[in-house]
């Protein structure tokens, strides 16, 4: 790519606590992305309008609340019926239990963090994910 990963990491939901978000946020911009952060408490919506006006790469949801599945559900429906379902990475991370992890794959989510990986983990991951997007647009 010829420009910075831009990365859009929202809060959607009634969840009000973005520590982790903002943890994560940082350590994107430090491996050289460009990070919108939505701020708390956005609706599905919200977060696919921003994602999309803001023409992003990538979209990071920080969930605590236990709404993982309906609200990336709701998110991922409005990213394709918006035209951008296939070239923008959804990524989610937060307190996602094991056995939630399958469903948010089939819903074609790209990566999810569980509440303890290493923050480490999460730009390298993100990179790989919107390469892999990108060099399938070109081919």
């Amino acid at each position: 790519m010829d420009r910075a990963i831009r990365v859009l990491v929202a809060k959607p939901g009634l969840d009000g606590h973005d520590r982790g978000a903002k943890v994560i946020a940082y350590a994107l911009r430090d491996a050289g992305m460009e990070v919108i952060y939505t701020g708390l408490r956005r609706s599905p919506d919200e977060v696919v309008a921003a994602a999309v006006q803001e023409d992003v790469d990538a979209v990071g949801l920080s969930i605590l609340s236990g709404a993982h599945l309906s609200l990336t559900e709701k998110i991922m429906a409005g990213l394709k019926a918006a035209g951008r379902g296939n070239d923008i990475a959804v990524f989610i991370g937060g307190t996602i239990p094991p056995k939630d992890i399958e469903a948010l794959e089939r819903l074609g989510v790209a990566g999810v963090f569980p509440t303890g990986t290493a923050i480490s983990a999460v730009a390298p991951a993100i990179m790989r994910a919107v390469e892999q997007r990108h060099a399938g647009e070109s081919s």
